[in-house]
């Protein structure tokens, strides 16, 4: 597979996390005024120092990097849970009542159930379950007693409701 600019060691190991320390530092030296207000030349000089000693060490370069993966991780599943929670709560005139909790529950299993997919974790579970040679007779097995303890429950259901 062809290699781009992007992951290329000298990019990933050296020029990502210098800029994303010297872009943190200034950040905070222009925010806190700790070497005085207008003092963007110094500020920057400070911070190009310590993003230059920062690349110097492998261990803080990737623990930062592992930290940024962990990070976009969790926001991008942040945002999936969101936009789902967006789907199933309509809008601000949309009241759920006692559904609120239940779907909460259900959304949040959907979330997780789809991080371990995506993550290839339910894979040997998945195969387990559905690729074995009992596993066509017992999930048809399932399927029949869900559909028959369905159909007792609706007869029940309407015979309780009539008296006579």
């Amino acid at each position: 597979m062809a290699e781009t600019i992007l992951q290329h060691w000298l990019f990933t190991r050296f020029a990502l996390p210098f800029l994303l320390v010297f872009f943190i530092v200034f950040a905070i030296l222009e925010k806190t005024k700790l070497l005085g207000s207008d003092k963007k030349q110094l500020n920057s000089l400070v911070a190009f120092i310590i993003g230059l000693i920062f690349i110097t060490f492998t261990y803080p370069v990737e623990v930062v990097n592992n930290l940024v993966l962990f990070l976009t991780v969790a926001l991008v599943v942040t945002f999936v849970g969101l936009i789902l929670w967006g789907f199933l709560s309509g809008s601000d005139k949309v009241d759920l009542g006692k559904m609120k909790i239940p779907l909460m529950v259900v959304l949040l299993i959907a979330v997780v159930s789809g991080v371990l997919w995506a993550t290839g974790v339910l894979t040997p579970l998945s195969d387990w379950l559905f690729k074995q040679e009992w596993s066509g007779f017992f999930w048809t097995n399932v399927f029949f007693l869900v559909v028959v303890a369905a159909a007792i429950a609706m007869a029940l259901k309407t015979t309780s409701g009539k008296s006579s």
